[in-house]
C-alpha cells in the first residue's frame, strides 16, 4: 500500500474513488437527517477543487482503498461557516491553518493499515502547519465512537478535540391532529 495526497483528482480515480465513496456513506442515507452521500457530480467537483487535498491510500494494483479530504480552505466547505471558525481560532486563520477533514473513509476489507496510512499523514501535516483541524460526525457514527476514534487518532502531545458545536433534527408530526387542523 502507499499513499499520495493529491490536490485536484480526475477521470478514473474520481470514479473508483465515488464507488468506495458511496460504499462507505449510502448506510447513512436513513440513519443521518442531514445529506451525507454527496452526488457523483458533487463528488467529482470536490475532488476537482484544489482547496481540498485527498489523501489517496492505493493498493498493489493501483487501485483507491482509503480516501480522506483535508480542506485547507473552509470556504471550500459548505456547510461550514468560515466566521464561526475565524473567530473561534483568529491566530490559525491568520496565518491560513484552519483546516476541515471532509470525510475520512476506508475500504472495508483493508481497513486498518489503510486509516494507520491517512491518519499518520494527516497528523504529521497538521504538527508541522500548528493548526486547527474541524471535523464532524453525524450522531449515527458518534453512537458507534467514530467521533471519540477520530479524536484519539488525532491525539499528539498537547493535541486534543473538543466538541465545538452540535447540530440536532427535530421533527414535529401532525398525522394526530384531528380534521388535518391544528388549534
Amino acid at each position: 500500500m502507499r499513499l499520495t495526497v493529491e490536490s485536484t483528482v480526475d477521470g478514473f480515480v474520481v470514479d473508483a474513488c465515488y464507488e468506495l465513496y458511496a460504499l462507505a456513506f449510502d448506510p447513512l442515507r436513513t440513519r443521518a437527517a442531514a445529506r451525507h452521500l454527496l452526488t457523483k457530480d458533487e463528488f467529482a467537483a470536490e475532488m476537482r477543487d484544489p482547496r481540498i487535498d485527498k489523501y489517496v491510500v492505493w493498493d498493489d494494483h493501483d487501485q483507491p482503498v482509503a480516501l480522506t479530504t483535508l480542506a485547507t480552505d473552509v470556504t471550500a466547505v459548505a456547510w461550514i461557516s468560515p466566521d464561526f471558525m475565524v473567530e473561534r481560532y483568529p491566530e490559525h486563520a491568520a496565518r491560513g491553518a484552519v483546516y476541515y477533514l471532509g470525510f475520512t473513509l476506508v475500504h472495508p476489507e483493508r481497513g486498518r493499515r489503510a486509516f494507520a496510512l491517512t491518519i499518520n499523514a494527516l497528523t504529521k501535516r497538521l504538527a508541522a502547519d500548528r493548526a486547527v483541524c474541524g471535523f464532524d460526525v453525524c450522531a449515527a457514527n458518534d453512537a458507534g465512537n467514530l467521533g471519540r476514534s477520530l479524536a484519539k487518532a488525532f491525539h499528539r502531545d498537547r493535541v486534543h478535540a473538543d466538541r465545538i458545536d452540535v447540530q440536532t433534527y427535530y421533527a414535529a408530526d401532525y398525522a394526530g391532529v384531528a380534521g388535518g387542523v391544528a388549534g
